[in-house]
């Protein structure tokens, strides 16, 4: 009997060798979980039960329980490399077979979709074609389409600037009020019979009011006239913002402001240095007609705000030459809602357009929540897809298969399918690997205790050994 205690003894002692060992030598494995030996005692049983005073017949190796607690996380420099904050499993197919992972080492193949070092694809919920919204539901394989971003026309321009309240007209026009203004004035005074060398304040008056409006004509006229966007004295301020076609092609939006009275300016529209009917500044045919913004006593603009550019037959995108350049007729509106006219320098504090031509893509990130963001040479993210993770009721009772995977099982119950950070999943960290959660320190001690139990066991073997032969030797 003690031979076969001492040999169940060094048995199970072999066993709590092989599976420290094991937990030794995938100390630097990605997503290893670390076992442990449950060992149960063994007692000989009649027909009748167990005996209250029944001697003990060894030890049985009753269960490997894996340990699946959270490992350290590193970070990489690669986006694709992803580890699991907290509960769940990555869920890969192999042609349907599905297997459940905690290592994160994923990349593309020659086709696009997302994979582990062994080819099995990373599983998710697609992205509806038409929509762009996730389709939740049946997972499937996650793929990147590297194919280019489509550009989008743009429809809206919105811009947030301030006017300076403190500029005057344009040399020009101002010289064309001033004489117009004296003309007028003479002219005045000279039809009502006013002394000019003594003129009382309300002749005066009635003389201003009466030169006025001809004068502000006069000024707005030249200013409109002399407008030329090359000459820096025909206008007060620009700013300038790209626009683009349904075709992707950029074309630039320039803005010139013309002050012509003191709550009031002109606003010259040039796309790609041309009027709205597609005419060059530098030709003579080149007129700009613009839109008039005004301004309340308190600065705030209340007149002029959207601009439909084009009008209701909408805006022709014109090539170098001044051709159609083969994009559609767009409408295009320009709302300048919120502008002011204060006594500060001209500044554009905020400019917002839709419109963004066509891009590569750049690179791929993956967020908290699992969803997989492509982003691409114009400046644009889209959402490609989602991630799911796996939760089961019983770990303990997932079957292992090898390169740190495991299947489902009677014993786990069924997966819970679920995307990162809903319900019981875990949070996904991108460009990060979860390392192994072996503690080597733990792992040596339990070296020397099973060595020490093997030497134990087997001095029971060498006890029983001795009695045995010191029988054998009586006569």
């Amino acid at each position: 009997m003690s031979f076969n205690i001492g040999l169940s003894g060094i048995r199970a002692a072999s066993s709590d060798l092989n599976i420290t060992g094991n937990n030794i030598a995938n100390a630097s494995t990605v997503g290893f979980k670390s076992s442990r030996a449950e060992f149960a005692d063994v007692y000989s049983a009649s027909i009748l039960g167990t005996g209250s005073n029944a001697q003990g017949s060894g030890v049985v190796l009753d269960n490997v329980a894996q340990i699946f607690t959270q490992g350290d996380i590193n970070y990489t420099e690669n986006s694709l490399d992803l580890a699991i904050n907290g509960n769940g499993f990555f869920v890969t197919s192999n042609n349907g077979a599905l297997s459940y992972t905690r290592a994160g080492y994923f990349g593309t193949n020659q086709e696009g979709f997302i994979v582990n070092n062994n080819g099995e694809r990373l599983q998710g919920y697609g992205v509806n074609a038409v929509t762009g919204r996730i389709n939740e539901g049946v997972p499937t394989d996650l793929r990147v389409d590297t194919r280019a971003a489509n550009p989008n026309r743009t429809s809206k321009v919105e811009s947030t600037l301030n006017l300076n309240s403190t500029s005057v007209r344009p040399t020009a026009a101002q010289n064309a009020y001033d004489t117009t203004f004296a003309t007028e004035y003479s002219a005045h005074i000279t039809a009502n019979a006013v002394d000019p060398a003594t003129p009382t304040e309300d002749e005066m008056a009635a003389a201003r009011a009466a030169a006025e409006p001809a004068a502000l004509t006069a000024a707005r006229d030249q200013a409109r006239t002399g407008f030329d966007p090359s000459d820096s004295s025909t206008y007060n301020s620009s700013t300038s913002v790209n626009v683009y076609d349904s075709l992707g092609n950029a074309h630039v939006m320039t803005k010139y402001f013309v002050k012509t009275d003191a709550n009031t300016w002109d606003m010259h529209v040039l796309i790609d240095g041309r009027d709205l009917s597609g005419t060059l500044a530098t030709d003579p045919a080149f007129s700009s007609d613009p839109e008039v913004l005004t301004f309340n006593s308190s600065g705030a603009l209340i007149g002029g705000q959207i601009t439909n550019i084009g009008g209701a037959a909408g805006w022709q995108p014109l090539d170098a030459n001044g051709e159609p350049a083969g994009a559609e007729v767009q409408n295009l509106s320009l709302d300048l809602t919120g502008s002011s006219q204060y006594a500060s320098s001209f500044g554009v504090t905020s400019v917002v357009q839709d419109g963004f031509t066509t891009g590569e893509l750049a690179g791929l990130s993956i967020d908290d929540n699992g969803m997989l963001i492509a982003r691409y040479t114009n400046g644009q993210t889209k959402t490609q897809g989602q991630l799911v993770l796996a939760t089961f009721a019983n770990q303990q009772g997932l079957k292992p298969l090898g390169d740190t995977a495991w299947a489902q099982s009677s014993a786990s119950g069924e997966p819970v399918i679920g995307v990162p950070g809903s319900g019981t999943q875990g949070l996904i960290q991108s460009g990060a690997l979860e390392q192994s959660n072996v503690d080597l320190s733990e792992m040596l001690i339990n070296l020397i205790v099973a060595q020490r139990n093997y030497q134990a066991n087997a001095k029971t073997i060498q006890t029983e050994d001795a009695v045995t032969q010191t029988i054998i030797n009586l006569r």
